[in-house]
């Protein structure tokens, strides 16, 4: 069997190649995709292949997959660790990559499949979508101070809309209001559009389902909490999925000092995301996060970390609701047993 160590680059990959069974090693540079096609599929015999996290290669996986060969992923800031030479080159980085897969030391790390992918990207693109008409909005109210005109939320009704396109302004002004209310209306057009679709995998998946039944958990946040999890028997333990998440502090302690800064935020952005604005709803209807909400801002006297602990002590709710099963009133059921619940945190 061979063993391929793959750094892997936008146009070209840089391969180092084990032979199992003579012990030969050898070195190729393939360019993308002709070259790359043409020895995947020249192979004789199925090809075990390591990368690090992170490439863009949908391609590279789907042709791997076609081929019969099977593909690790690695975590990247691992395998780099494992290195302690200070020289870095596209050779070394294949070289270190294969002999970590044949020594059994090579940090393979949970991938979704394709299909999962796919829908991270409707996620994605209602996300940013979101993130545009919230910009383009902020714009408007601008314009509409500089008119005098305060209205604050209430300029996004039917009757504040017409109110600001009525407004009188210089011509070029007049064309930028123009312009972005006819923005905001597509991308309300267009996010209406994503709901339905998102509404549509939701329905698919009785796991995300059974998420909206905690407060403040939507079609959105659930979807993106099971995609982002997958197996949660992964996890060893509930800790696990507040570091996994980045909302845990960072920390560098030494000779009996502890030094924690501010939250990782490694893993994936718009899940962490979600869960922070998330959290300021659901703190309005589930009792003790609003208890220990309050008791934050009151200890710290700063809101941005209770909406923090918030999101972690929520990220660990939802991985109990996951693991087990359970409904939010399931969870609440269980919450007062420390066995099946708090105690395992």
């Amino acid at each position: 069997m061979l063993i391929i160590g793959c750094d892997f680059h936008a146009g070209f990959q840089v391969l180092s190649i084990f032979d199992n069974r003579s012990g030969e090693i050898t070195e190729k540079r393939l360019a993308h995709p002709q070259e790359a096609i043409a020895f995947y599929q020249g192979l004789k015999e199925p090809a075990r292949v390591g990368i690090e996290a992170g490439a863009p290669c949908q391609w590279f996986r789907r042709l791997l997959a076609e081929c019969g060969h099977e593909l690790w992923v690695g975590d990247a800031a691992k395998i780099r660790a494992a290195e302690t030479r200070k020289q870095k080159t596209d050779r070394r980085d294949a070289e270190l990559i294969m002999r970590l897969m044949v020594e059994g030391r090579f940090p393979r790390i949970w991938v979704p499949s394709e299909e999962e992918r796919d829908v991270r990207q409707l996620l994605m693109d209602r996300h940013h979508r979101l993130r545009a008409r919230t910009a383009a909005k902020n714009q408007l109210q601008f314009l509409a101070m500089n008119q005098g005109v305060q209205k604050g939320q209430r300029l996004w009704t039917e009757a504040g809309r017409q109110l600001l396109a009525n407004l009188e302004m210089m011509p070029h002004a007049a064309r930028r209001r123009d312009q972005l209310l006819g923005w905001v209306g597509l991308l309300d057009q267009q996010s209406a559009a994503l709901d339905v679709l998102i509404a549509a995998e939701v329905k698919q998946r009785a796991e995300a389902r059974r998420l909206m039944t905690h407060p403040g958990i939507g079609s959105q946040t659930a979807l993106a909490t099971v995609l982002t999890l997958g197996d949660v028997s992964r996890f060893a333990h509930a800790r696990k999925v507040p570091s996994y998440r980045g909302l845990v502090p960072s920390e560098y302690s030494s000779g009996g000092k502890q030094r924690l800064g501010h939250i990782s935020k490694q893993g994936s952005a718009l899940l962490r995301f979600l869960l922070v604005e998330a959290g300021q709803t659901a703190v309005r209807f589930d009792e003790e996060l609003k208890r220990v909400y309050k008791r934050m801002c009151a200890r710290k006297g700063n809101r941005a970390v209770a909406k923090v602990m918030v999101a972690r002590r929520w990220a660990v709710r939802l991985y109990w609701m996951l693991r087990n099963q359970w409904t939010y009133a399931e969870l609440v059921r269980h919450a007062g047993e420390p066995e099946s619940f708090r105690g395992k945190q």
